[in-house]
């Protein structure tokens, strides 16, 4: 589900997405703001593992040199699963096993597929969504995500 929500070319790259990043450039161009970013789940790994969440070019250039890093010493199933365990599922709520136990009072390993679509939805803004589990936004996102999995390539 985290790779269908979050990086559908996860298998086929080396980090970064460069399409992915080219379509969040002109989609924030479009809208005068930033509201799409790009990052691949290796990219986020490398900014939630190691990095402070301040936004800066010398941020953003850590990250990169973290992310090459990352792709060359672990494979795509490690990456995947430190990601999942220290990426943030709402307050005080960090990797999948914690999220599964959270909102659904089961381990991560017995979710079913609309519970892990809906937890891989709250992935961009989890503190947001965890208010709202079941908003329009979350229904229909989930919706999108659960058709897509079929297609994830998982490592």
């Amino acid at each position: 589900a985290v790779i269908a929500a979050e990086d559908d070319k996860f298998i086929d790259h080396e980090g970064f997405d460069w399409e992915g990043i080219q379509k969040a450039i002109e989609k924030n161009q479009k809208k005068g703001k930033v509201v799409a970013g790009g990052s691949t789940i290796s990219q986020q790994l490398a900014k939630n593992l190691l990095l402070s969440p301040t936004k800066s070019v010398l941020r953003k250039g850590e990250e990169a040199i973290i992310t090459v890093w990352i792709e060359l010493l672990w494979d795509k199933r490690r990456i995947l699963e430190v990601y999942l365990n220290v990426v943030e599922w709402g307050d005080g709520v960090f990797g999948a096993e914690a999220a599964a136990r959270r909102y659904y009072s089961v381990s991560a390993a017995q979710l079913g597929a609309e519970q892990a679509a809906r937890l891989a939805v709250m992935l961009p803004a989890p503190r947001r969504y965890e208010r709202n589990p079941y908003s329009a936004y979350m229904n229909g996102r989930t919706g999108l995500i659960l058709s897509r999995m079929a297609g994830a390539e998982v490592p």
